[in-house]
């Protein structure tokens, strides 16, 4: 019989990572909207560090938890989005793809504390299992983040980066796509696994081991 206290430690070991960094991703667009220029994130009470404001039952809660039942070899998850006016925004073709981009940026900050933090605890007399299972989950989960929201697929934040950056008609033409992104993200990475092929492995997973290499030796520290 599972032993429930370190059931709810390797729960928590994921859960407590995942929360704060959608809560912070999510929070980072509302202020990056907010400085540049539209307050509808702030009027909704949504530039704020408490996760209930940000959470989502299926994408929070339902979805990490069945990956983590489910052994599927990687953990992911996402919260409501902020509400953003881009119209609202100063220069909204420009300005969108810095709070787009706010997201992303918030979750690679995320994941070099993380990694200080690990630095931190390897090197310390001070040694909690627990404690360096949650570094290690936060700086994978938070790249996995930032490398799966800046794919240029609306309405991921990396579409709406591409959205911004490309001439038109182009970004007219992928900002159409908004309508369809999440049914085609559903297809890529739910229903092509099925049939064997495993592009999460190829667009998300290959990119953050690379991404981690430089960042743990930088540190001087490499998992196992």
């Amino acid at each position: 019989m599972a032993d429930p206290v370190q059931t709810l430690k390797d729960i928590a070991v994921v859960a407590v990572p995942i929360i704060i960094a959608i809560t912070l991703h999510e929070a980072a667009h509302g202020y990056a909207a907010r400085h540049f220029g539209d307050d509808t994130a702030a009027r909704a009470g949504r530039i704020t560090l408490n996760p209930l404001r940000h959470i989502d039952l299926f994408g929070t809660i339902l979805l990490p938890g069945f990956l983590l039942l489910s052994h599927a070899g990687f953990v992911f998850g996402y919260a409501k989005p902020v509400p953003v006016n881009f119209g609202a925004l100063r220069h909204p073709k420009r300005d969108m793809i810095w709070v787009a981009a706010a997201g992303p940026g918030m979750n690679i900050l995320l994941a070099v504390v993380s990694a200080a933090l690990l630095f931190l605890v390897v090197h310390s007399s001070f040694a909690s299992r627990t404690l360096f299972e949650m570094l290690l989950a936060s700086i994978q989960i938070n790249l996995v983040l930032a490398v799966f929201n800046l794919l240029p697929i609306p309405p991921l934040d990396g579409g709406r980066v591409a959205v911004g950056i490309l001439p038109q008609p182009f970004s007219s033409a992928l900002a159409q796509l908004d309508r369809f992104g999440m049914l085609l993200l559903v297809a890529v990475f739910i229903l092509l696994p099925l049939l064997g092929v495993d592009l999460f492995h190829y667009v998300v997973q290959i990119p953050v081991a690379f991404l981690e290499r430089p960042l743990f030796a930088l540190l001087g520290f490499q998992p196992e």
